[in-house]
């Protein structure tokens, strides 16, 4: 046989320990119909068993004088991780007879069995596993899957109502003995078993009303929450309306201000700008007159400029083509010298030849007489040699001519061509002292067009220095119509705050109509369970039909019993459902009463 885990062995008995103490716990405060104190045995059997639950796998920690092994270190740890837990702790810490840390726990138990909170706290301890490893061992029951079981059996402690004093009790000294003779079995047990059905049922019951009363504490607690948050919002909202409309006030007297400012200001830049037009157009009609004088100055300078220049032009193009007629001029000089030359030559050879002819004659005059044929002919010859020489001296006599006019036309060229050097010199000298004088009303004129370029950039910074003050005015303006946007903006702001703040009052009416219902809900329902507490459940074998589709039951169409009135019904027609925090699944409920429904079996056990 395999041999067991002694830290097992003992996780296992105070377990089974825990579970008899709280069911005789339950089970003795029910039979005893009131309110516990702190005397009553099985209270105290369950503090010493819970005692020892939390000391099982405890660190042992060193101290300065011996080693301390106490529960208060875990149990003080729950303040961090729950909230809630400040109060009892805070006053558990100023108590004034408790001296030990075992006290302090003791103590705390009893507070949080008192407040219905115990398996909560104990619930968030267990939870955090890495926080616990520094007071407890790996196998110590908190540690393990027995500490959440026994967190799930404290659930059920919330149907006792308990009424302890823990201030003048004295916890430091007292010995936690576990008194086994209280949950050894007897006859009277065994007898009491309907009694005990009956019991578990009223423990359900008030069970169910106490997580109802929770739900609808909480839920009336953060309906006070949303309330007293919708207050605030609503005290800060109605304090920004206030301020927004101081601000409106101002803005509109800053806007008022800013308007007469507004208007002064365009009045005066009104006159401004009418006196600087008037000045600006009076300048330009001067500046345009003494512009066109200049202009008209200035076009009758160019036009006799370009007059002199082209009468420069033409006098040079007159003096080239005299060269060029000069040139020619030569040039037929020469040509009429050589044609001279020529001439002469030919007169000198004529003049020969008429020597020889002239001899010849002699020669033929002479022969003449030898012959009469030779001589008509010699005549005939004479003739032609005669009008030759007449047609000889003709052409001599032209060419005379001819070499005497060209010798006039040479002196009258020479003559004219000195007249026209001499006109030309001093037509180029006269040209020559206008254009300098030209030049000088040229600079005088240029002298004045920058005097007047000078005085327009004056008159041109003026006007853009008009147009910023223009511009300026226009910004603000621009600026004033943008606060009118921003006002309109907050009055629209304010519009919708004021919508927010009533949808928040009508909000409100609901929600407190809400809760008024709910609380007339609350109280019908504890009616209707005071009314029907006597009624008695019905047998199984009288229970064959569902009493609301009046359908035989079978095994697809369970029974479900209600612990108030005592009706069945099946699955199909028990359909309304209700959330519990101490069970993971919604619980089945009565249509007639709302009470919690259970299934039945065959045996008639529930």
């Amino acid at each position: 046989l395999a041999v067991k885990d002694p830290t097992a062995v003992e996780r296992a008995n105070l377990l089974n320990m825990a579970k008899l103490s709280i069911k005789g716990l339950i089970e003795s405060a029910l039979s005893f119909g009131r309110t516990l104190d702190s005397d009553y045995p099985p209270l105290q059997q369950f503090f010493v068993v819970m005692e020892h639950c939390l000391k099982h796998g405890l660190k042992v920690r060193k101290s300065f004088l011996s080693y301390n092994k106490t529960i208060w270190g875990p149990l003080e740890l729950v303040e961090k991780l729950y909230p809630e837990a400040e109060e009892i702790a805070a006053s558990v810490r100023d108590l004034p007879g408790l001296k030990t840390p075992l006290g302090r726990a003791r103590a705390w138990l009893r507070l949080a069995l008192m407040q219905k909170k115990m398996a909560d706290y104990l619930r968030c301890l267990i939870i955090q596993r890495d926080l616990l490893s520094e007071f407890y061992e790996y196998h110590a029951l908190m540690m393990e899957e027995e500490g959440a079981v026994i967190v799930g059996l404290l659930v059920g402690l919330n149907v006792i109502d308990a009424n302890l004093c823990v201030k003048g009790e004295d916890l430091d000294s007292q010995v936690g003995v576990i008194d086994f003779s209280v949950y050894l079995k007897s006859d009277d047990d065994i007898g009491g078993k309907e009694r005990n059905v009956q019991i578990a049922a009223i423990l359900d019951q008030k069970n169910y009303v106490e997580e109802l009363n929770r739900q609808l504490n909480s839920t009336v607690s953060s309906l006070h929450a949303r309330v007293d948050s919708l207050e605030k919002s609503n005290t800060k909202l109605i304090e920004e309306l206030a301020i927004a409309k101081n601000n409106i006030i101002k803005l509109q007297e800053e806007n008022h201000q800013l308007r007469s400012e507004n208007t002064l200001i365009l009045m005066k830049t009104q006159h401004h700008l009418e006196a600087t037009k008037v000045d600006v157009e009076a300048e330009l009609q001067t500046y345009k007159h003494s512009r066109q004088g200049l202009d008209e100055m200035y076009n009758e300078a160019r036009r006799q400029l370009r007059e002199e220049a082209q009468l420069r032009q033409d006098m040079e193009n007159e003096l080239v083509v005299q060269v060029s007629m000069k040139h020619e001029i030569e040039l037929a000089m020469k040509l009429l010298e050589k044609d001279i030359h020529e001439k002469q030559d030919t007169l000198i050879g004529l003049r020969q030849q008429l020597d020889e002819v002239k001899a010849i004659n002699v020669e033929m005059y002479q022969k003449l007489q030898v012959s009469e044929d030779a001589m008509k002919e010699k005549n005939e010859i004479i003739s032609r040699l005669e009008d030759k020489t007449n047609q000889i001296n003709a052409t001599m006599k032209q060419l005379e001519q001819r070499l005497q006019q060209a010798e006039k036309a040479q002196m009258e060229a020479e003559a004219e061509d000195e007249k026209l050097k001499q006109e030309y010199v001093n037509k180029s000298e006269s040209l020559q002292n206008e254009f300098s004088q030209k030049e000088k009303q040229l600079l005088q004129l240029e002298t004045d067009l920058k005097i007047e370029k000078e005085w327009r950039q004056t008159l041109e910074d003026d006007l853009q220095k008009e147009k910023e003050t223009v511009s300026h005015l226009r910004t603000e303006t621009q600026e004033i119509v943008n606060l009118k946007k921003e006002f309109l903006k907050l009055q629209e702001k304010n519009k919708q705050l004021k919508s927010v703040c009533e949808d928040q009052e009508a909000a409100l009416q609901e929600l407190a109509s809400k809760l008024s219902e709910s609380k007339l809900k609350i109280e019908d329902i504890k009616e209707a369970n005071k009314a029907l507490q006597g009624q008695v459940w019905l047998k199984d074998k009288e229970a064959t039909h569902c009493k609301l589709c009046e359908k035989e039951f079978s095994l697809s169409k369970r029974k479900h019993h209600c612990r108030n009135c005592g009706e069945i019904f099946c699955n199909a027609c028990s359909d309304n459902e209700l959330p519990l925090p101490s069970s993971p699944k919604p619980v089945r409920v009565c249509d007639s009463c709302h009470a919690i429904l259970i299934q039945r079996c065959s045996s008639n056990v529930p």
